[in-house]
């Protein structure tokens, strides 16, 4: 097998974990980092059900559970194609890395910026309840109810859905890998 596509289906895989890893903990711990967050904004004198009405949530929902668990499996099947030199799955990775790269890297690129995006949707909102909540404490908060090692994820998850989304593709469409899938 040719290093360029062992690079791909590499990162295809790690992608794949993260999409595993992550919604589960959160699915376990939401919870708890969405009542922290809530006595945060309530610590600060604001209702807690300000977070609700802004759509402002850390806790995972059914269909958000089984999006990140479809999108695992569709990268796991991904690699395992392009592993067994299958040009189905070279070409299905031409088509799906890029719906990837745009779809999940601008859904990741909220979680990692979490904070500057709910800073400027507090501070543009009608509400005037919200303007003036400190948004970083909420978010530190919310991020303390979750295990330390799940940020560091997330920004993982950014850049293999981002860069190495990119580069499976270029990757797969290099001479070795040509060589590879025919």
């Amino acid at each position: 097998m040719p290093v360029p596509v062992a690079i791909a289906i590499t990162l295809q895989l790690l992608l794949a974990a993260t999409f595993l890893v992550i919604p589960i903990t959160v699915w376990v711990t939401g919870g708890t980092a969405q009542r922290a967050a809530e006595a945060e904004v309530s610590r600060q004198g604001y209702p807690a059900e300000v977070l609700a009405r802004h759509r402002i949530r850390f806790k995972e929902s059914v269909w958000e559970f089984t999006l990140a668990l479809a999108i695992a499996a569709c990268l796991m099947i991904l690699a395992s194609l392009n592993l067994a030199a299958n040009a189905t799955g070279r070409i299905a990775s031409w088509v799906i890395e890029p719906v990837i790269l745009l779809g999940v890297g601008s859904v990741t690129a909220s979680q990692v910026f979490a904070t500057r995006y709910v800073e400027a949707a507090f501070k543009k909102s009608s509400d005037p309840t919200v303007q003036d909540i400190d948004a970083r404490a909420v978010l530190a908060a919310a991020n303390a109810g979750f295990p330390a090692w799940v940020r560091p994820l997330v920004l993982f998850r950014f850049l293999l859905a981002t860069l190495g989304s990119l580069l499976v593709i270029v990757l797969l469409g290099t001479e070795g890998a040509s060589a590879y899938f025919h």
